[in-house]
């Protein structure tokens, strides 16, 4: 039977004195009234007040550690929980990602939102739902001290004796279960075509339901206890291949790349991976429970239960799992995008000029095409062809858009998290320095883009009126080119944020298209095909396959980035609303076609207001598209920010000790020397 012994805390220190637990039990059927009564006592006013939930709990923990009977009582109803209910749906369904698909799992989010589905009261996730039944509880469990938790389940001294047949048969129920579905998506294409042969005997997605197998017929031939500990150890050797298979084919996505299916099928491979773990737990006889994974497993039921009808969560899950797609391949472009030495940062500089010099032909080509009277699509057509042309030759002659960097460099920020080994704390030390590399690569691009665009572009304008007679803008539409970049007088740092925005959406389709280019073997397939061979010569083929390898991300994501850019105010006047694009490199162009125009006779204080209006437009530009970035970066990580707050002290001491490291490059930096 299912026995739970009392293991005393020692050092327990009686907190303030709250109100007595009341426990009325008596009978099974008032068991789970008992257990909703006891989580009233811990729940929070607030459910984001941890600490009065914390302290709450502690009070409840120390008069159940000091009465024998208010121990008994709470063992004896979660034991009548247990035994009454059904499991199973619990151990293989709740906390793991649903196999259905996405508008098919969608549309069932939204119709249980409004009428939930029914459970049946001998369902334990029934009992879930009525202990925890505010949608909020799981702030205040997830949020309290993990030790707590941990000290929770010791103090109740969960132990499990293989006599209760219901329960047992159960739990090897969820085991068999469990382990034919990780079979089944361990076969799976996206899983087996980096294998070379597929070996039940060493491929561990096939040995560990082998070994599932054999232990269950053990145990139902009556085998001794021995046999069916060893065959438990080794399913669990199994279920760690499992794991390192995983993490292989993850180690690999940079050099192969990966597909949001095979991404969703490795979360679900290691969440069904991790529940096994707990159920082998339970199961092995030698009456020792890692409490630690119990307890986290408890947090996720909890959480899923609050959260399972939530389509902020199932969209945000989403979100993750094509985050983890992308990311990776838009963060190797951002290597480039971040100098270390100062031979790098100069490197960088002159990279930026040489996109300064074509950013200035840009401008004055656009606001040419703007001259000419044509319908409003086309317009948006010719100003977006202009763009992407001109972001392709900066792309192609190896130079620099500053704006482009915080898409591409933000995911390599977030790297700096990554760990070599589960349970290691990354190197915030290292991560503050990539951020000082990040930021002065950052100003030396900007400085580089705009200390040419500014008088370059000045000087194409007055060598077009030179040669034509004619200002490019002048008067009202010279004044109006000044007033588009003023912060106060125009919508210009709106129109920065959702240049931002296009700046981050398109480094996300480079990243996209890379991934794919990689993943899909397009390059392969190209060679093998036979209207293609038949079409180019072997020297052009070579060019091209390589130019798709290697570019066409970054080419896909120029066009992007041109079309957002130039369509921007077409959709804007088509719907009648506030919507066009501010863009630095492009707004100090303007500024000086401007400043010419009004023939350099505008007072210094709206030339610096003007000027100050364009900065701001690069601060929201870089802002915006970097956030952005960033968000992606760590979601496809699973990083939450809020468990590393030292950082920001790290940051600072970092920052007084050596300002210049984020302006220029310093002959070398060390983690070390940040301590």
């Amino acid at each position: 039977m299912l026995r739970l012994t009392r293991r005393k805390k020692e050092g327990t220190e009686p907190p303030a004195k709250k109100q007595a637990v009341v426990l009325p039990l008596h009978t099974a059927n008032r068991s789970l009234d008992f257990l909703v009564e006891l989580i009233k006592k811990i729940r929070p006013d607030n459910p984001r007040r941890i600490e009065e939930a914390e302290l709450k709990f502690k009070a409840v923990m120390y008069q159940i550690g000091q009465e024998r009977m208010s121990l008994f009582s709470l063992r004896k109803a979660l034991l009548t929980q247990f035994l009454k209910t059904n499991i199973v749906t619990a151990l293989t369904e709740s906390g793991i990602v649903s196999s259905r698909g996405f508008v098919q799992e969608l549309q069932g989010k939204l119709k249980h939102k409004i009428l939930p589905a029914l459970q049946s009261p001998d369902n334990f996730l029934y009992v879930i739902n009525k202990i925890f039944y505010k949608k909020s509880d799981h702030i205040w469990v997830e949020g309290m001290d993990p030790e707590l938790w941990k000290q929770f389940f010791e103090m109740l001294g969960i132990q499990i004796n293989l006599t209760e047949p219901a329960l047992i048969k159960q739990l090897q129920q969820s085991l068999q279960l469990l382990s034919y579905r990780i079979t089944t998506l361990g076969l799976e294409k996206e899983m087996t075509h980096r294998y070379e042969n597929i070996d039940d005997a060493i491929y561990p997605f096939l040995e560990q339901n082998r070994l599932v197998n054999d232990y269950l017929k053990i145990y139902q031939a009556g085998g001794n206890a021995e046999s069916q500990r060893i065959l438990l150890g080794n399913i669990t050797e199994a279920l760690h291949n499992c794991n390192q298979s995983i993490q292989w084919i993850r180690d690999q996505r940079k050099t192969y790349g990966t597909s949001l299916a095979q991404t969703y099928i490795l979360t679900r491979l290691q969440q069904q991976i991790n529940r096994l773990f707990i159920i082998i737990d339970v199961l092995d006889s030698d009456n020792a429970l890692n409490t630690e994974r119990f307890a986290d497993y408890f947090k996720t039921v909890v959480h899923n239960e609050n959260k399972k009808n939530s389509v902020r969560e199932f969209l945000s899950e989403n979100t993750g799992y094509l985050a983890y797609q992308i990311a990776e391949h838009g963060g190797r472009t951002g290597e480039r995008y971040i100098t270390t030495t100062r031979k790098e940062f100069w490197k960088m500089f002159w990279s930026a000029a040489g996109g300064g010099i074509i950013i200035s032909f840009i401008g004055i080509i656009k606001n040419l095409l703007g001259k000419m009277k044509l319908a409003p699509f086309w317009q948006g057509f010719l100003y977006s062809t202009n763009y992407s042309l001109g972001f392709i030759l900066i792309q192609d002659t190896n130079s620099t858009l500053a704006t482009k960097q915080p898409a591409y460099t933000a995911n390599n920020v977030a790297s700096s998290f990554d760990v070599e080994k589960i349970g290691e704390q990354p190197d915030l030390r290292n991560l503050a320095i990539t951020v000082a590399r990040v930021s002065r690569t950052q100003l030396a691009s900007f400085a580089g883009n705009l200390m040419v665009v500014f008088p370059l572009t000045y000087l194409l304008a007055f060598l077009f009126f030179e040669i034509t007679g004619t200002k490019i803008a002048e008067g009202a539409a010279a004044h109006k080119l000044l007033v588009d970049q003023q912060p106060f007088h125009s919508l210009a740092l709106l129109y920065a944020c959702f240049t931002g925005f296009f700046l981050f959406a398109s480094g996300l389709i480079a990243g996209y298209v890379e991934n794919y280019v990689v993943y899909g073997k397009v390059g392969d397939r190209l060679r093998s095909l036979s209207s293609f061979k038949n079409t180019f010569s072997e020297k052009r083929r070579y060019k091209i396959i390589h130019y798709i390898e290697n570019n066409l991300g970054a080419l896909t994501g120029n066009i992007a980035l041109g079309f957002f850019l130039g369509m921007a105010g077409f959709f804007g006047y088509i719907f009648g609303i506030h919507f066009d694009i501010r863009h630095i490199t492009i707004s100090a162009a303007n500024t000086a076609i401007g400043f010419f125009g009004m023939n350099n006779s505008i007072s210094t204080k709206e030339l610096w207001y003007t000027l100050a209006g364009v900065f701001s437009i690069g601060f929201l530009n870089f802002a915006v598209s970097f956030s952005l970035a960033f968000f992606v970066a760590v979601k496809s990580r699973g990083i939450h920010l809020k468990n590393y707050p030292e950082f920001i002290g790290i940051m600072w001491r970092y920052f007084k000790k050596y300002p210049r490291d984020f302006i220029k490059a310093p002959a070398v930096r060390t983690a070390n020397q940040l301590k």
